[in-house]
């Protein structure tokens, strides 16, 4: 961030012209990153959430106006109100009972921080001109360039993990641990969603709509996509349906209906995974014997139903099953379990892999079941990936889910051998 920030003073100054230095300054939050939590131990995530804090508001020049935490419990499921307290509490006891922020920088004139800053820009400065080159920023993103990167990125610091090379404790080092009292409890650890909930949301929706002047919310919907039509501002029409009790989900359809729906790109295209040789020469071989019994390439679908946004799983999945030589169908993120039934039948596909994050995953993954049978593909094996308790890794399988993986099966080339086999066990039932 010291890197970053030295960068937005320079550029703010050279090529936009800002003069006054507090103009410069670069503004920005974090939300420690939760990709790094672990499932297995994970009463270790506090440290690393504290490392990670320190390291946004150690450097005054470089530190963040505002910080979120992650609780220690995110890579089990979603965090209890005691949790995200623990949370808020680790923030608190830094910026109250430590003099952190009283001082000037305290990296200034570290010989060590200065030449990792300066080669830290060096490389920033290349990444920029490559960006430059495709037109900018936003054609970098429509071309898939960014996401490419991204995806390439995660790649090689989840292919580190699976060989050893990069040392996660509880993971692949130090993974001997005694049960931890933090995960004993009845809730095992975490908050559980009443089973009830969707229904009581869905009765409260209904009763939302029976109670407004339907004919108004008709009008303001229509005055919506009449303003999305012309290519005029649509916050007036926005605001009117709004004050109608037009919904968010009404809003966004209108808009829809319109404009039709970006799928961003999914970055897998043009992406190069890095993985384990032994382990992929392995994944190989049961991926072509796979094909062998089906008597075509085994073909996976990657789907992420509902609104969950965190797509690194299932790109990692379909990035090393593309490498492993399966054919994979990939469609991003945000798919609707219609969506994902269709594209199994129009695909023709062996196994559908769905990544759910969001605790929806029982009842997202029965929708896609009922789906799929509905659409005629009932022999196409349902494998599973997200963040999901153990007893509910049973009653998926009782469902006949054929695989269920969580964040403790961190070596993704075995993920992807271990789905040939299934995709092979089912050869046939398929054509």
């Amino acid at each position: 961030m010291r890197a970053f920030t030295e960068l937005w003073d320079e550029i703010t100054a050279e090529r936009y012209g800002v003069d006054d230095p507090k103009l410069r300054r670069f503004r920005y939050g974090v939300q420690v990153n939760s990709l790094g939590l672990t499932e297995q131990q994970p009463e270790n995530n506090v440290y690393r959430i504290l490392l990670e804090m320190l390291a946004v508001t150690l450097s005054k020049g470089a530190r963040a106006r505002a910080v979120q935490l992650p609780a220690w419990n995110e890579a089990l499921g979603l965090p209890r109100p005691w949790d995200q307290q623990w949370s808020l509490r680790l923030q608190q006891i830094v910026a109250h009972e430590t003099d952190l922020l009283e001082f000037g920088d305290l990296f200034e004139g570290s010989h060590e921080v200065a030449a990792k800053v300066a080669d830290l820009k060096i490389a920033a400065k290349a990444e920029m001109a490559v960006i430059a080159k495709l037109g900018g920023a936003t054609q970098a993103v429509e071309t898939g360039y960014m996401k490419q990167k991204l995806v390439e990125s995660n790649s090689a610091r989840v292919s580190a993990i699976e060989a050893g090379e990069l040392p996660v404790i509880g993971v692949n080092r130090f993974t001997e641990s005694a049960p931890s009292p933090l995960t004993t409890g009845d809730d095992g650890g975490f908050m559980t969603i009443d089973a009830g909930a969707e229904e009581e949301q869905i009765a409260s929706l209904k009763a939302w709509r029976d109670a407004r002047d339907g004919n108004a919310a008709s009008a303001a919907i229509e005055a919506l996509k009449a303003a999305a039509r012309e290519g005029s501002n649509i916050m007036e029409p926005s605001i009117a349906c709004a004050k109608a009790g037009v919904t968010t989900g009404e809003w966004g359809r209108a808009l829809r209906e319109t404009f039709g729906e970006y799928r961003a790109p999914t970055g897998l295209a043009a992406a190069s995974a890095a993985a384990p040789a032994e382990a992929m020469e392995q994944a190989r071989k049961q991926v072509a014997e796979a094909a062998r019994k089906l008597g075509r390439p085994v073909k996976l679908l990657v789907g992420k139903p509902g609104l969950d946004g965190h797509s690194n799983g299932a790109e990692q999945i379909a990035l090393r099953a593309r490498d492993c030589g399966m054919e994979v169908v990939y469609q991003g993120i945000r798919l609707s379990p219609e969506q994902i039934a269709a594209s199994a039948l129009e695909e023709s596909a062996h196994v559908v892999g769905l990544s759910i994050l969001s605790g929806a995953h029982i009842r997202l993954v029965a929708e896609v079941r009922r789906l799929m049978d509905q659409e005629g593909c009932g022999d196409v094996p349902i494998v599973v990936g997200g963040i999901i308790p153990a007893e509910d890794i049973e009653s998926l399988k009782k469902a006949g889910v054929a695989r269920v993986y969580t964040p403790k099966d961190f070596e993704i080339t075995a993920i992807i051998a271990d789905i040939a086999t299934v995709a092979g066990d089912g050869a046939q039932n398929l054509g």
